[in-house]
């Protein structure tokens, strides 16, 4: 079973993810904050990442370049990082571009359909596996 991080500020969203997820076959961890995902990162075994941009503390475009600093120094090179997916509100293409050069690897909107999610996921999951 792959294991999920999802960091998501709003405890409706993060019930909300963690159902679908779940439903979906994923185990499921909650970051409150960026700050909390990236701590998690570091100390777990994830599959992939699911990141809220806008958060208190750290957001998810930093954490996610922090994530991807910390790859860096550790020797692992793009092929094999972990999947970090956008998952937002902001739904316009600037947003989505900001998401990418962030160092996120795909980008959802809210409200996300579980079909979208699992297929995004998998695709990553795939990928890397690969």
């Amino acid at each position: 079973m792959a294991q999920v991080l999802v960091v998501e500020d709003n405890p409706v969203n993060q019930r909300i993810s963690s159902l679908m997820l779940r439903k979906l076959g994923f185990a499921v961890d909650l970051a409150n904050n960026g700050e909390e995902g990236v701590a998690m990162w570091a100390e777990g075994n994830y599959d992939a990442i699911i990141m809220d941009c806008q958060m208190p503390v750290l957001d998810g475009y930093s954490a996610t370049a922090r994530i991807r600093e910390q790859e860096l120094a550790q020797g692992q090179g793009s092929s094999h990082r972990l999947p970090i997916i956008a998952l937002t509100a902001h739904a316009m293409s600037h947003d989505r571009q900001k998401c990418l050069d962030s160092g996120m690897d795909d980008y959802l909107t809210k409200p996300v359909e579980a079909s979208e999610l699992g297929a995004t996921l998998n695709r990553w999951l795939k990928r890397n596996s690969a």
